[in-house]
């Protein structure tokens, strides 16, 4: 008969403080490189990044009562958004961007604590969302492309960079393939770390930096009325919060995969609407202090299901560690000194990973592109979102790329006629459930 004693460590267990801290260092690596990517793709800083995914984590610890091992770090979907927003109003419009992006969560909180959860299932079933993502990833596509072969000095192509680039993206591909146990979790960092490595010996890297830098440094935080004063920009507001649509769907599939892993209803207890609210939080205190969007880690996830550890106590450890690392100098030094290369390396994988998640949604929700309905919807928001169209509502705002294909994407799953059913949270998570045991029997 299968118990819950099959989890190392429960949820509101506390482990011994040798074994707490061995435990949170590993969730630490497990979510550090992916982190403090975004900040580096969008030219925010890492640093702050760090305390703020940290801070998130907890507050996102508290909201849910210490009953689910999450935790949040950057999030990818806004990295596209965010670089729009930096040319338009720069770090401080994007911020307030992503704080009415966290404001979206916890309207939505609200109305699922109202109504309950169905009907956001609903408004975003596997077809509509999975195509939206796929549009993140590809979206991104250049991004990587251009970091990878072209010296951001003289803006040229570079070989010497292409080459670092490939190094790079070879050894995470070898790390993903290859590594096993806790070091399979950590491909990206494994990537990033060899690639310097190898980038330094090409003459890549600066070090200077980092022998200037203190020990300890307060990071470069971007708080409202004290460093800046806030301005409202419809055109960010437009490009930044109709993105949140998609990461509440993807926050949606890791509590329902967390609840698979850890035989217990997030869904319904503590509830999603506790989880998303924590999720809105941690975005509104990111924004608070300059850092990117937060959101839950399939990264964290795949390290719980791997240990069966599911304290909280540990996540918020982790949570701490990341606090205390952005307030080191050294450390914030001399991930900045990280040559352009080498991100782009890691991230040409990263991105097509991306986008290959949100085909793999559709394909594990059974859906049937063969069908009119379902082709139609996902051909328009690929082609909508990838190819940057957009609406122009006044001079200065725009509805554009993935925030104009997620809307367009909802419009159209709600008029087209044939939907097709969409379980109920307790049934999916029931479906799940029989799932693993048919599994395990076999």
């Amino acid at each position: 008969m299968r118990t819950k004693q099959q989890q190392t460590v429960g949820i509101r267990e506390k482990p011994r403080l040798d074994k707490w801290i061995i435990l949170s260092i590993q969730h630490l690596f497990a979510m550090f490189g992916a982190t403090i990517l975004v900040p580096m793709l969008t030219e925010l800083s890492p640093a702050v990044a760090l305390v703020s995914s940290g801070l998130g984590t907890l507050a996102y610890i508290l909201i849910t009562k210490g009953r689910i091992p999450a935790y949040l770090g950057s999030s990818f979907a806004f990295i596209a958004p965010i670089i729009a927003g930096m040319s338009i109003g720069g770090p401080e419009g994007v911020m307030v961007g992503s704080f009415f992006a966290g404001l979206l969560y916890g309207i939505v909180a609200i109305i699922i604590r109202a109504t309950g959860v169905n009907w956001l299932m609903r408004l975003l079933p596997p077809i509509v969302v999975g195509p939206v993502i796929m549009v993140i990833g590809l979206g991104l596509a250049s991004v990587a492309i251009n970091m990878a072969m072209i010296d951001p000095v003289s803006e040229t192509y570079s070989g010497i960079h292409m080459t670092v680039s490939l190094f790079t993206l070879l050894l995470t591909i070898i790390a993903s393939i290859f590594f096993k146990g806790f070091f399979g979790l950590i491909p990206i960092l494994f990537g990033i770390v060899g690639g310097y490595i190898f980038a330094m010996y090409q003459g890549l890297v600066n070090f200077t930096p980092v022998k200037e830098a203190s020990w300890i440094e307060v990071p470069d935080f971007i708080i409202p009325f004290v460093t800046y004063t806030p301005g409202f920009s419809w055109e960010i507001i437009f490009i930044m919060v109709p993105i949140a649509v998609v990461t509440l769907s993807e926050h949606i599939g890791d509590q329902m995969v967390l609840s698979k892993v850890a035989e217990r209803n997030f869904i319904e207890k503590p509830g999603l609407h506790r989880s998303i609210f924590g999720d809105g939080i941690a975005t509104i205190i990111s924004s608070l202090l300059g850092g990117p969007p937060n959101t839950t880690y399939g990264e964290n996830i795949g390290v719980v299901a791997l240990t069966k550890v599911f304290s909280v106590f540990v996540i918020g450890g982790a949570a701490v560690f990341a606090i205390a690392f952005g307030f080191i100098g050294k450390v914030s030094a001399l991930i900045t000194s990280i040559p352009t290369a080498v991100m782009g390396g890691v991230s040409i994988l990263l991105f097509g990973i991306i986008a290959s998640n949100g085909l793999r949604m559709l394909i594990d929700n059974n859906v049937d592109i063969g069908k009119k309905r379902n082709l139609i919807i996902s051909s328009v928001i690929l082609v909508i979102g990838i190819g940057g169209a957009f609406i122009q509502i006044t001079d200065d705002v725009q509805l554009a790329g993935m925030a104009l294909a997620t809307i367009i994407g909802i419009v159209l799953n709600l008029i087209l006629p044939g939907k097709d059913p969409v379980k109920s949270s307790r049934e999916m998570f029931e479906e799940m459930s029989s799932e693993k045991k048919d599994s395990e029997i076999s």
